[in-house]
């Protein structure tokens, strides 16, 4: 009887032995890919206009990564990020641009989409040579197995574009082109007309503006008239939803979200690119 059961354990413990193989067997498993390779209609210089803003100013291909899994090529959905920065910053600047495109393994710019990528993204001075550089990183779901491309370098010059937000002193009603804030995160609250000179910008130039102040949280707006209403610059969404650090504004925009912790904090208004940034002093 003992050896009877002796053979029933043996063959159960085989029977368990081949079942979790064949489990493992059936275990999907990633095997690799290849890195992108990135390559572009333009070398060298990437050529950038007003005249011909509209225009192509580069296109961008790169190959398959072919990810590799036990049961064969990968079939799941592949997403890439183009990165761009300045040459020397490894894409470690702050102000590096990241452009998401999804499945396609080539992308276009036009001459005004890449000049708003320097001025906008990398804050890059017009009429400057800079020298620039290009990837392409591939992943899987959840930014999983990435992949990172060679890097292409160019040179590329910025050219100056009209304002994208309507500087005061243009239109009749601004036409001092001064500039003041006004909000509860202010010394001087929401009373209109508000304190000057300390609640009044240093006007830099044409389209930017500065101010030192101290801020106690709570929200905020720039008035182009001090003691006037009827024109507001504020943020592009609802009331106090903008990045308290800085953010994109409009005219006739919502209610301006400070920093929570109160200080003294140096606040720039730049027209040209339709953004505003506060740095604690």
């Amino acid at each position: 009887m003992k050896k009877i059961v002796n053979q029933l354990l043996m063959v159960c413990g085989l029977a368990f032995f081949f079942a979790a193989c064949e489990k493992d067997e059936n275990r999907i498993t990633l095997l690799g890919g290849e890195n992108p390779a990135l390559s572009a209609n333009k070398t060298n210089v990437i050529p950038l206009s007003f005249i011909n803003k509209d225009e192509e100013a580069v296109r961008f291909s790169w190959t398959n990564p072919n990810y590799k899994f036990t049961t064969g090529v990968s079939s799941q959905d592949v997403t890439y990020t183009m990165e761009l920065d300045t040459a020397g910053a490894n894409f470690g600047s702050a102000n590096i641009k990241r452009v998401a495109i999804s499945k396609d393994l080539s992308v276009s710019f036009t001459q005004n989409q890449f000049n708003d990528f320097l001025l906008n993204q990398l804050n890059l001075t017009t009429g400057r040579t800079y020298n620039v550089e290009i990837r392409v990183i591939s992943s899987l779901v959840n930014n999983n197995a990435r992949l990172i491309s060679n890097t292409m370098s160019f040179q590329a010059t910025p050219y100056a574009i009209p304002p994208k937000v309507t500087p005061p002193g243009t239109a009749p009603d601004y036409s001092d082109g001064k500039l003041f804030m006004v909000g509860s995160a202010t010394p001087g609250g929401w009373n209109n007309p508000v304190p000057t000179p300390s609640q009044e910008f240093t006007k830099i130039s044409a389209t930017l503006y500065e101010l030192t102040v101290d801020l106690n949280g709570g929200s905020y707006l720039f008035l182009p008239i001090n003691g006037f209403w009827g024109a507001k610059y504020g943020g592009l969404g609802a009331n106090n939803t903008n990045n308290p650090d800085g953010d994109d504004f409009k005219p006739e925009g919502g209610d301006l979200q400070a920093p929570a912790s109160a200080g003294t904090y140096k606040i720039v208004v730049d027209f040209q690119r339709g953004k505003f940034t506060l740095t604690r002093q």
